[in-house]
């Protein structure tokens, strides 16, 4: 019986399972969004929620409460390190400190960076100041890891729609849907009022046709011949005047 046991254990102890939740909570403070597995991104995702309330606060006691369940490191190392390929270092999501603010000694360490429960209480809380509750979310990417199967997600930070978003797979009705849109709206474009000129002789046409099936009757009516030009031959001969003969 799972008795006194919160949560997944994701087959791990409490020591190792603490520290894991630690370092992808970093990850998600630092670089904005992980890809993760689907039972860890659950997990993580109520711990750094609980980082940024305390965040929000602020004041000394919230930065110890920070310091006491995160592992404080210094962050964004990676901008100045010439082993790192330049596509990796740019953010959308927040503004990376300059190549002078970060220092390393002759054996390559970090020797002076921003601080990761700096970061916290400072860039993190003020993009959520305005927010409450529901700082993060899961995207499905449709892919998944070799081995197990198991599903493979992105977390991410929201607040900056503007930042990247990674969707999964579209459905075929979606793609569809998509591109019907996309061609009325072309049609739309290019033809502007030349469509609405073409689609009123159609409405014409119609009443034409309409007008014409209800004057047929009248004008075949008019057209009819009168009484005297109906009369047979044979009543013509009868009422012919007779003749004294007799």
């Amino acid at each position: 019986m799972r008795n006194k046991i919160n949560g997944k254990q994701l087959g791990r102890d409490s020591e190792h399972r603490r520290a894991m939740l630690r370092n992808l909570a970093a990850g998600l403070f630092e670089h904005g969004q992980i890809e993760t597995t689907m039972p860890k991104a659950r997990a993580v995702q109520p711990f750094v929620e609980r980082l940024i309330t305390i965040a929000r606060r602020g004041g000394l006691k919230a930065r110890r409460q920070i310091e006491a369940r995160l592992n404080d490191r210094h962050i964004h190392s990676w901008v100045a390190d010439p082993n790192v390929p330049d596509s990796r270092k740019h953010s959308d999501y927040f503004d990376l400190p300059s190549a002078d603010d970060i220092q390393f000694n002759r054996y390559g360490e970090v020797r002076k960076a921003p601080r990761l429960v700096q970061h916290v209480m400072t860039v993190i809380a003020d993009r959520f100041s305005d927010r409450d509750g529901g700082y993060t979310r899961i995207v499905h990417t449709g892919r998944n890891r070799l081995g197990d199967g198991t599903d493979i997600v992105v977390l991410q930070l929201v607040g900056d729609e503007d930042g990247p978003n990674i969707g999964g797979g579209t459905s075929s009705r979606r793609r569809k849907a998509d591109r019907r849109t996309a061609f009325a709206a072309s049609l739309r474009k290019a033809g502007g009022d030349d469509a609405v000129a073409m689609a009123e002789p159609a409405e014409d046409a119609s009443e034409a046709v309409i007008e014409e099936v209800t004057q047929a009757p009248a004008e075949e009516a008019v057209e009819a011949p009168t009484e005297d030009a109906a009369e047979t031959p044979a009543e013509e001969e009868s009422k012919e005047p007779k003749s004294d003969e007799g």
